[in-house]
């Protein structure tokens, strides 16, 4: 049964109490079992059998610490050993981006077992897969591991982001940072996001059956809007750029935005060397940057941040550049 909850504590008292009656009952042998199971909270049957079984390892000669109390555990398929092996296993194959899913892990299970001819259920070898109930017994028995939704993740991404290419980006940084002495407030982070006109709707109350639940929303098929932002060190921010999908830009696009923004637009709505060029001239409005005073800005390798122009500017502008790996931002 999936759902059972126990009714009841028995068999979760632990060994020590039996042994406390145990040796109660040797040292007075007017107590009966009853009255002594009794005032220790234990079922007199229980304890009944827990006395046979003590006498009968006595007169075997095994050791009463032997001895087990309360229920057994069920039968697992695989032993402790070779859950943790498995358990490796399926961490391993996520890290490296390749993770089982539920139906796959219980496939590996029966092929498992029959590689090595373990004992399991019929319904296995009927299904040739393991059951439902051993994967979830499994989680439980091994915490460390859940079902999870993963993201996905490009080969170029997983590929690129390693040791080397790391350790390269942050050997160029501590060379600028040695060289420019710069301050947090002059350490800036810029990058680019897509926000949707439409929201999704979030959940709400419905009469129970119903087969179409609806939720107004300004369209049902939203534009794509890119936002630009930079953010310093210590947490300030410069007013963002909007990027629209629009061949022709008006200001009155950006009339209720947050203070300060500012506005472009394309026929893609993406960032290009010319808008990134627009947003590097607001910036350097913003931060001030001076051939005292200058400032870094981290940023990723798009083509638009390595764009000629707008490598130009920041340089006779007091614009320290300094872009990511491939695929590592």
């Amino acid at each position: 049964m999936r759902t059972y909850k126990r009714k009841t504590e028995r068999g979760k008292i632990s060994k020590e109490v039996y042994e406390k009656a145990a040796a109660i009952l040797e040292e007075d042998k007017t107590k009966k079992i009853r009255g002594i199971a009794k005032d220790l909270g234990l079922c007199h049957m229980s304890l009944t059998r827990y006395l046979k079984k003590r006498k009968e390892a006595k007169e075997k000669g095994t050791p009463i610490e032997s001895l087990t109390v309360g229920y057994q555990k069920n039968r697992q398929v695989f032993n402790d050993e070779q859950e943790r092996i498995l358990v490796s296993y399926l961490i391993k194959s996520s890290q490296i981006y390749y993770g089982l899913t539920p139906k796959d892990v219980r496939q590996l299970a029966f092929s498992c077992a029959l590689k090595y001819n373990i004992v399991m259920p019929q319904s296995w070898l009927d299904n040739k897969e393991a059951g439902v109930d051993w994967l979830t017994a499994f989680l439980k028995r091994n915490q460390s591991l859940s079902i999870r939704s993963p993201e996905a993740t490009s080969l170029s991404r997983a590929t690129s982001f390693n040791k080397t290419n790391v350790d390269n980006f942050f050997s160029k940084l501590a060379d600028v940072l040695d060289r420019y002495k710069f301050s947090l407030s002059r350490i800036w982070n810029v990058d680019e996001t897509g926000v949707t006109t439409v929201q999704k709707p979030r959940k709400v109350l419905a009469p129970k059956g119903s087969k179409q639940v609806g939720s107004i929303t300004s369209a049902e098929r939203g534009t794509l809007v890119t936002l630009c932002i930079a953010v310093n060190a210590v947490g300030n921010s410069i007013p963002c750029m909007f990027i629209f999908p629009r061949m022709k830009y008006r200001d009155y696009f950006v009339r209720d935005g947050p203070p300060g923004c500012i506005g472009a637009g394309n026929s893609s709505g993406w960032m290009t060397g010319g808008e990134f060029k627009t947003f590097m001239k607001h910036f350097i409005d913003n931060v001030k940057p001076s051939p005292s005073n200058p400032v870094l800005l981290l940023l990723d390798n798009h083509s638009s941040h390595l764009d000629i122009e707008v490598v130009v500017t920041a340089k006779e502008n007091n614009v320290v550049l300094l872009s990511f790996p491939p695929h590592c931002s």
